[in-house]
């Protein structure tokens, strides 16, 4: 069944363009599931139309994401205008809504746009010697389970009615199957809503195919579904087409990001499929679920880091919240499990001139370069109302040199504050800053004086720009640090077409966002894993931070190894982000069985794999 490079008129060109949406509705009885309704021109006379068991990658114009979803295609229509030459095809997907592309996808309005690529991918074709006849005993067994019945009811509607039976496998309800006219159809539901009772295997079994004499199985579905199939077609000795689904980035076999593992080698699923013969297809085990807690046993967020006690790991990260009044009226501060004040200096610092900060693909580069009132005067002037707050206060102590660190932790000392954040990690200075946690010995030794100047627990705060930040933080932890906080932002450099210059007066910035979150995961993952081999008097706590944006961002540094997480500049454009990441760990923990942070935390270095 190989890709049709050439249809029956002639047309062999695949459509890129956008397309019109006609209707997007919630599909009824379903929560997540949307009918979406789109028309594209082909304005080409090669240009292709679908056919059953190829998809599109879809996204929207305004979007948020950078690549298109591959959606199935659930029902399509052609009609052409013999004065223009042109053929419209309106097109209809059912749409799953599981992440930002699909929840876009799900909330367009009449007249928006979408960015369309395709027909892509190889076809469901009638396997050689299998009667297409209207039958009460047909040969062909059509299966779809949840969102996959999309492909499988567009390819029973290219079959003459009665001339396949089909089953369809849903969590509760039903949905997709118009356009099904089966000889019999046999719907389970989860929650025996519709049909029979249970999932799929309550009405399909390899008896079940052997009685009603079926010789091919065509079926699209969760994975689990669908070794279960390949499982019965091979006990019964029949042929099976599968269609699969993976992450994907061209759509056109290019990147290779899209393969899985056959008996033939790798396979990509956007041009070698989707649709396979079962046969060659190798199914991995599901891993086991965890057990979600009780409904009455509400897990605890709460963590210790240093011998302080946190309500909850998360924190507001340094320069981003002020001294924690800011944001007093946008969001709940009180909610918190900690605030970093302002990075303050010894003697108050202006910070750096001309441009500060500008934006980009997902995320910011910034140039503040420590504006601070001097640690003197938020001794004195803003400390007493952080520690008004309920959250953990932590200063942010920066400097020059050595000894500015020194007398600064010094004046801290004396103070209430819970516990001092060490910023040897800002690229945003010429003097300091970065240069300390670039190289693992400057670092050592500063860690050193500092904690002889300071009876409280010092987190170190260290820079991705470092050529080993793994270097670095052993040596910190060896230097007698009691915590690391990481990473700071990563420098980079954005230029002015207009005037050819660069935008920022220092050249370099840093670069802040989502935009960074994979390299910050990356790291934390590895320091956690080298602290992990110390000996046990010399492993610290590790806070994580870059890029945290939601609830999974949090739960993806925690399992990476961090003993709670700061947030920065997410609280810009969600100012309530940090409360949404706190409900969302509530209900994490309590539906994957995690009764405490520490459960979690560092599950993905126990697995060996993120």
């Amino acid at each position: 069944m190989d890709k049709a490079e050439i249809d029956e008129a002639g047309r062999g060109r695949q459509f890129y363009g956008k397309g019109i949406v006609h209707q997007c509705s919630q599909v009824e009885s379903q929560d997540d599931v949307f009918l979406l309704e789109s028309t594209i021109i082909l304005n080409s006379a090669s240009q292709l139309g679908p056919k059953p068991g190829q998809f599109y990658l879809l996204r929207s114009a305004k979007s948020r994401v950078e690549y298109g979803r591959p959606i199935s295609v659930f029902m399509s229509r052609e009609q052409n205008d013999a004065k223009t030459g042109l053929t419209e095809v309106r097109l209809q997907f059912l749409i799953l809504k599981k992440g930002t592309g699909t929840e876009e996808l799900s909330s367009l309005l009449p007249g928006d746009e979408i960015t369309v690529i395709g027909p892509l991918g190889n076809t469901f074709d009638i396997a050689e010697g299998i009667s297409v006849a209207t039958s009460d005993h047909p040969e062909i067994c059509i299966v779809g389970g949840g969102i996959g019945v999309a492909p499988v009811a567009y390819f029973a509607s290219s079959l003459a009615p009665k001339s396949y039976d089909f089953f369809a496998s849903f969590k509760s309800g039903s949905y997709g199957l118009e356009h099904v006219k089966a000889s019999h159809l046999t719907i389970t539901t989860d929650d025996g809503s519709v049909g029979v009772h249970g999932m799929l295997p309550a009405a399909f079994t390899a008896e079940t195919v052997k009685q009603a004499g079926y010789k091919v199985i065509y079926a699209c579905g969760p994975l689990p579904m669908l070794a279960y199939i390949q499982k019965i077609a091979r006990e019964c000795g029949i042929q099976c087409y599968l269609s699969m689904e993976n992450r994907m980035l061209c759509g056109v076999g290019a990147c290779l990001g899209c393969t899985i593992p056959t008996t033939d080698g790798n396979r990509r699923v956007c041009t070698d499929g989707p649709v396979f013969d079962s046969r060659i297809l190798l199914f991995s085990r599901p891993q086991p679920k965890r057990t979600p807690l009780n409904v009455d046993d509400l897990p605890n967020l709460a963590v210790d880091i240093a011998g302080v006690h946190f309500a909850n790991p998360v924190i507001a990260a340094s320069g981003t919240y002020g001294f924690g009044q800011n944001y007093r009226g946008l969001s709940d501060v009180n909610v918190l499990g900690g605030i970093v004040a302002k990075g303050c200096t010894l003697e108050p610092r202006l910070g750096n001139t001309g441009v500060r900060v500008i934006e980009v693909a997902s995320g910011n580069i910034n140039s503040i370069g420590l504006q601070n009132p001097g640690i003197q005067h938020f001794i004195d002037k803003e400390l007493p109302e952080m520690l008004k707050l309920k959250p953990v206060a932590i200063a942010n102590l920066a400097g020059s040199d050595l000894e500015s660190y020194v007398e600064g932790a010094k004046l801290l000392d004396k103070t209430d504050i819970k516990m001092i954040e060490l910023n040897i990690s800002c690229p945003n200075v010429k003097a300091g800053g970065m240069a300390w946690g670039t190289n693992p010995e400057l670092a050592k030794e500063c860690v050193q004086a500092v904690k002889k100047a300071t009876r409280k627990p010092l987190m170190v705060k260290l820079t991705p720009n470092a050529p080993s930040i793994v270097d670095v933080a052993v040596a910190c932890a060896e230097a007698g640090a009691d915590a690391l906080s990481l990473i700071n932002s990563i420098q980079a450099v954005a230029i002015n077409v207009d005037t050819a210059k660069p935008f920022f007066n220092n050249i370099r910035a840093g670069l802040s966002g989502p935009a960074v979150k994979p390299i910050a995961l990356r790291m934390v993952y590895d320091v956690v894993e080298a602290l992990d081999k110390l000996p046990a008097e010399k492993r610290i706590p590790v806070v994580g931070m870059g890029g945290i944006a939601s609830w999974r961002d949090a739960v993806e540094f925690i399992m990476a190894g961090a003993s709670a997480i700061q947030v920065g500049s997410a609280k810009f454009s969600n100012p309530r982000v940090m409360e949404e990441i706190i409900m969302g760990l509530k209900i994490f923990m309590r539906t994957h069985g995690y009764r405490t942070i520490n459960e979690m935390k560092g599950a993905a270095q126990q697995n060996g794999t993120l």
